[in-house]
């Protein structure tokens, strides 16, 4: 038996980071976005975020890709949202995620980081915070990619 626990935080923006998830109805998405991740054996740790994006503290399966799980969300959110009048607004995700593993000692600061969305985005927009994420994360940060569709 081998032994295994992978701990993704994954940021998912919508399209053209437009504000279309209404926060007094982002209870809903969530609840769905919960059912669906246990249908796929994951576990939720956190959701949570603000009109333009979205942040999951999850653990997948390992035979599930990142990739395929992330693609897989994305689809069948967006059909909800858009059969949901309580979104009217919503295009559609943004064409990336950004995805990053984080160790068992590191959840609860991953999970208290969540819990906040709406106090840190008083000080911070997204593509600052985005931009910190991926610099956090040794990546390069390519401006063309962050926020166009």
């Amino acid at each position: 038996m081998s032994y295994t626990k992978l701990y993704y935080h994954i940021v998912i923006r919508t399209y053209r980071s437009k504000n279309t998830i209404n926060i007094e109805h982002e209870r809903e998405l969530y609840a769905y976005i919960w059912g669906y991740i246990k249908k796929q054996n994951a576990v939720l740790l956190r959701i949570g975020g603000m009109p333009d994006h979205i942040h999951l503290f999850v653990s997948i399966s390992t035979t599930q890709s990142l990739a395929g799980f992330v693609q897989q969300l994305k689809i069948s959110t967006s059909k909800w949202l858009k059969a949901n009048a309580h979104f009217p607004s919503f295009n559609g995700w943004g064409k990336e995620y950004a995805a990053f593993t984080y160790s068992y000692r590191d959840k609860d600061k991953i999970v208290n980081y969540i819990t906040n969305q709406k106090k840190h985005h008083k000080k911070e927009t997204f593509a600052d915070e985005y931009r910190a994420f991926l610099v956090e994360n040794g990546l390069e940060v390519r401006e063309e990619h962050l926020m166009p569709d």
